[in-house]
Parts: structure tokens; sequence; C-alpha cells
């Protein structure tokens, strides 16, 4: 413990330890005294040790470190306070900087959400016919919560090994856990007892692989995304009792219908994972969010679409980031745009040729969403490539490769920036303009699932652990 000049004051002011005039005395009160003053030391002595042999343990901050999928202001940036200290360099073999490495039940790519001393993700099983939200102690890494919330009897094959049935992440307020399954069921959870306060299975898509887009609350709003094969739509909902405020469905023309009047591949094309923004221009909020074949902006309050931009992409993941008032969008996967829209009373209706600052199409990041870093964008390609951008112009800055496959969404402290593959590599670069590794390390699973950080320790969900990384 310390003072507040900073001075060890463990022992504060102990009481001296009293010798008898004479060690042959069995003197009744002499004896109990020598009992109490060493009883007194020994208590002092624990006291010591948990200072000395405990420091490395850092108590959780009672406060929403990582409250959702993207952190404290939506945007990848990790808070100040929870950034000091936080690790550059750790190891399995031998030990570094683990804190501590937990198995998970059941099968997610939703990020660990970090607030109160506590970490929620939600799990599944790999049939999906069950799903789960697990909570964990942040400092010790025991597992307080593994509840059932859902369960279904048919649910729709995922088709392939990328997604699974517990992707999108939760969203944690100080007084309620928002969790969300997509077609497969929402609930608003008190975080004390993990009792269920609503649901919602009625808000229903046909995901086709699974679901990906993380909810979203704007104060008394939840916004949820859906993006599936058979109908695309955002809907609002009263974030206190779960009503339904508003719906809008978008008015894409996806270009995608045969001759028979059917969409192709059964609207293949048409399906996404983005999860929306919000900014407020000029007073008023709009949610940002980023389809299949077009962006759009919505009116938060009513729902109404306010603008909309077209693009050729589909399968888009990444959120947009907020420039100066400009929207940067990243379109999808598979040879994406990456283009900037500003945003100010005039952004109304398409404003696919009138809007659009600049648009870079080739060589962006496919589902790993790109980070906004002062006046630069850094993106991560699938294939290893980062693209740092000037996020003004859209022009090159400066284009590194490292080595794997890169889905996770990385995440920014200390002017650095964390990218983590599928293969269990995370590599520290730093935020400048001109590539600089810092630090390659590595765990024994990769991960798909973004990091968090909290309280200076980084949190990863691979592919069957969660790691609390740091001092």
């Amino acid at each position: 413990r310390r003072s507040a000049d900073g001075i060890d004051d463990t022992f504060g002011h102990p009481r001296p330890i009293h010798e008898p005039e004479s060690y042959g005395s069995v003197d009744g009160r002499v004896l109990t005294n020598r009992l109490a003053d060493w009883a007194w030391f020994a208590i002092c002595l624990i006291l010591w040790a948990g200072d000395v042999f405990g420091a490395g343990t850092v108590a959780a901050s009672d406060r929403l470190n990582w409250p959702n999928r993207m952190g404290p202001s939506r945007d990848g940036h990790v808070a100040k306070e929870d950034a000091r200290d936080l690790p550059t360099q750790w190891s399995e073999e031998p030990p570094s900087n683990i804190a501590w490495k937990i198995e998970l039940e059941g099968f997610g790519h939703s990020s660990p959400i970090v607030g109160h001393g506590r970490i929620w993700l939600t799990s599944a099983t790999k049939d999906g016919k069950q799903q789960f939200v697990d909570c964990i102690d942040q400092v010790t890494g025991k597992v307080l919560h593994h509840k059932l919330l859902f369960e279904n009897p048919e649910p729709e094959p995922l088709g392939n090994e990328v997604n699974t049935y517990a992707s999108p992440s939760c969203v944690l307020e100080d007084n309620a856990l928002y969790v969300h399954f997509g077609t497969y069921g929402t609930a608003r959870l008190n975080p004390e007892t993990t009792n269920v306060v609503w649901q919602r299975r009625d808000i229903n898509c046909r995901h086709f692989r699974g679901p990906g887009s993380s909810p979203v609350v704007w104060r008394d709003i939840l916004i949820l995304t859906y993006d599936g094969i058979d109908q695309q739509f955002l809907t609002a909902l009263n974030k206190h009792t779960g009503e339904t405020l508003w719906r809008t469905d978008r008015t894409t023309d996806y270009g995608d219908l045969n001759e028979d009047g059917k969409p192709h591949r059964d609207g293949d094309m048409r399906k996404a994972f983005s999860t929306p923004n919000v900014v407020e221009v000029n007073g008023r909020a709009q949610v940002v969010s980023v389809g299949s074949r077009a962006a759009f902006a919505y009116d938060l309050e009513t729902g109404k679409e306010l603008w909309t931009i077209r693009h050729d992409d589909y399968n888009a993941s990444s959120p947009p980031m907020f420039f100066q008032q400009h929207a940067i969008i990243n379109t999808g996967t598979r040879g994406s745009n990456l283009l900037s829209v500003r945003l100010d009373d005039s952004t109304r209706g398409d404003v696919s040729d009138s809007h659009v600052v600049w648009n870079r199409d080739k060589g962006n990041s496919d589902l790993s969403a790109p980070l906004l870093i002062g006046e630069r964008v850094f993106s991560m390609l699938n294939n290893g490539v980062i693209a740092c951008v000037n996020a003004a112009t859209g022009e090159d800055v400066w284009r590194d490769r490292v080595e794997g496959t890169f889905t996770a969404t990385p995440i920014t402290a200390n002017g650095l920036i964390y990218f983590c593959n599928e293969a269990g590599d995370c590599y520290v670069v730093k935020a400048e303009d001109s590539y600089e590794l810092v630090a390659r390390n590595h765990l024994a699973e990769g991960m798909r699932a973004s990091p968090s950080a909290a309280d200076g320790h980084l949190f990863f969900r691979t592919f069957s652990y969660l790691y609390s990384i740091g001092q």
C-alpha cells in the first residue's frame, strides 16, 4: 500500500515488539503482550507479502472499459486510462505477460466486452441449437456465468467454417447488457444477475452464412441490422422495453435478378454483416449503415432514409468511420472500395455522383475493419497487406506486408496498432507515416474475434480460449 506521497506505508505505524525483562518470566500479562505483538507482526507480514508478490495483479476499474465491439468511442481506440502499461510483447513459451488463459465452452467470434470488472461474450454450440452468454471475472479469469439464452430446433446451416452462430458482440451499459444473435434472438439482461429483462425472437431474416452485425446503442435506442438473402432492413427498439420504434427496409437495386425473376444464387449477393455507426450532423443524429451494393444513412429518431451511395460490393462487414464531417466507408469483400462521403445538410438522396470526395477501388481491407487514427486510415487486407491512407485525400501513404490471414479488426493504443491473424500472430505496428514493426507475438491459437483492452490488459478471444495479456 502507498500513502498519498507515494511512500510505502504497508506497516503504517506498527506497535513496537516489547521484549520482557526476563525471557524466563511466565507472567500472564507479559505472555499475552508477546502473543499479541507477534500476531500483529504476522498480519503485517502477510499484508506486505501481498503487496510485493501480488504487485502484478491489477484491480479492475469500476467503469465501462470496452462496452461494444469497437470500444468506448466506437472507433477501435483504447481509452487513455486503459492504455497505460498495455503490453507490446508476450508469449506462451516461455510464459511472458500472460495473466491467465481459460478454455471457453462453445464457439463464437464475438469480441470480449469489458466493464465493471467483468468480461462478456456470447457463444453457441457448433450446430447453433443452443446460444449462451458468458461472464468472466476480469482479474482472475473465473467463469461467473455460462447461461443458456436461446434454443433453436432447426438453425439454418452456416455452409462454411468461417462464421459461427455467436458472432455479433454484446453492448454493455452500467445497468444493462444487450445480447444479439441476429435472427435467432435479441435480449436485454441485468448484468448483475444475468436475468432476462426482455427478449425478441420475432425479428427475422435468412442470414444464409450466419449472423454478423453487432447491435448499437444510442441514448434510449437499440439499433439492429438484418441483411439477409431474403430481406434487408434496420430496426430500432426501445432499449428499456424492447418495443419496436421503427423499421426501414433497404431500397437497394441489387441488379441480381435472373430471367425467372428470382435473385441470383437465392439472394447470396444481398447479404451483409456490417455494424452501423452513429454521427451527428448539425445536431441531428443519423445512423450510417453499409449493406450489399449500397450504403445508407437513416434519421436515428424516425428511421427515415436520408442518403445513399451505390457501390458494387457485397458481404460488407466494416462499420463506417467519421473524419471531419465525412463518412469513410469500406464497402465489402473481394475488391472492396474505400470511399469518403461529405456530410452536411445537402447530403440527401442518392449522393453517389455528388458527395463522394474520394474513392479507392482496390487494395482495401476485406473482413477486417479499417482504423482511423488522426488523419490516417490504417487497413489490413486478408492477405496481410497493411495500407496507410491519407484520410483527407484517399492517397497512399505507405504499404507493407506481414504474414498470415487477417479477419479480426485491429485496435489502437499509445500510438500503436495491434493486428491479429488466424494463426495466432499479433503484429504491433507504429501508427506513423512509415512502416515500423514494434513486435511480433504468438499465441498457440488464432482468432477471428476482434480484441479488446482494459486496465492495462489485452483480451484475446481465440477459437477456443480467452486470454488476458498484461503485466
